[in-house]
């Protein structure tokens, strides 16, 4: 499936940030089927939008047929401001969530993030169910269980990680995912970024969206 991405900036309380939205080939869907909101792992330790991990979740959105948007987190690359822990970056990421819903009136939400991007969108869809406004579905890959402070999260929401995980180890997400009975989906052999195994981060998000739907 061809990709096409458009690079945009949106003004944001510390300044601009650098987003990046990818649409689905029009021959194939007339209109899109929803917006996905992916958020890349932490700033601090080389994370961009442009990770392979977060990349391979934006073109699992684009198959589904959402418009799938990425944004470079305070500090990075041509983003202005500084890290500000998860505050900022989950502020940030609703202003990106305003943003698309009046591009694309009406439209369902999904919020996907691997590693420190599942903590922002972790708190983002708290805040939306505060709201009454949830988004439809989550996904989170490597989540940051045990090293950032995970809210509980809605039932249906996909949960991938790698066995071999060194940064964030599964038991600590089991831990985390055991009092709220979620299933966790354990890729063998996986590390924390899935060298030689993203596609199947791709063939779990669309199967499941499927199976879903």
């Amino acid at each position: 499936m061809n990709v096409h991405t458009k690079r945009f900036a949106l003004q944001g309380a510390a300044g601009a940030l650098e987003c990046a939205l990818d649409l689905p080939d029009a021959s194939q869907f007339a209109a899109p089927r929803g917006i996905a909101l992916i958020a890349h792992p932490h700033p601090l330790y080389g994370g961009t939008m442009d990770n392979k991990v977060t990349q391979t979740l934006a073109r699992a959105f684009v198959t589904l047929g959402y418009v799938a948007v990425r944004m470079n987190f305070r500090g990075v690359g041509n983003s202005q401001g500084e890290h500000d822990a998860g505050r900022g970056e989950t502020d940030d990421m609703a202003l990106l969530l305003n943003h698309m819903r009046q591009q694309y009136p009406g439209l369902p939400v999904a919020l996907a993030g691997f590693s420190f991007g599942t903590f922002v969108q972790s708190h983002l869809q708290q805040r939306l169910q505060a709201e009454g406004a949830p988004a439809e579905r989550l996904v989170l890959v490597g989540s940051a269980a045990g090293k950032w402070a995970m809210p509980d999260v809605p039932a249906n929401t996909i949960l991938i990680h790698g066995e071999q995980d060194d940064t964030i180890t599964l038991a600590a997400v089991l831990d985390w995912a055991r009092p709220q009975d979620l299933p966790v989906i354990v890729i063998p052999g996986a590390d924390h970024f899935f060298h030689r195994k993203l596609q199947h981060i791709k063939n779990l998000v669309v199967e499941m969206w499927h199976r879903a739907n």
